[in-house]
């Protein structure tokens, strides 16, 4: 198994790839977004793990950015080019915004679902 040197991370960004999200491509997505921080070669600045549910699965495929804070929904594999300019410009990929951090928690946006309760 091989250990990253994360001293010069600046977001770690957390791939669902939960049954929900594979069933609508969250491998694509997974390698789409991997290429693309490859491509521009920041692979030191961008770490990915690829996660099992997060639990927003009617806003497959989701996608988080720490330490920010910030949820995303319903991402693409083209979404990929936009996705990693918005990280490296610090800015967010609003269209896709699902939950902001604000300090005291997690903003929901207008028309986000607040989800279900579980047994």
């Amino acid at each position: 198994m091989a250990t990253w040197d994360l001293s010069k991370t600046i977001h770690h960004v957390l791939i669902c790839n939960g049954s929900s999200c594979n069933r609508v491509g969250a491998e694509k997505l997974t390698q789409a977004i991997r290429m693309e921080i490859t491509k521009r070669n920041l692979d030191d600045t961008i770490h990915t793990t690829r996660t099992r549910c997060n639990g927003r699965c009617e806003d497959k495929c989701v996608v988080i950015n720490y330490p920010k804070g910030t949820w995303y929904k319903d991402l693409k594999p083209e979404d990929a080019p936009l996705f990693v300019e918005a990280l490296m410009a610090n800015n967010d990929y609003r269209e896709k915004v699902s939950h902001s951090f604000n300090g005291d928690g997690f903003k929901r946006l207008p028309g986000v679902s607040t989800g279900i309760f579980k047994d």
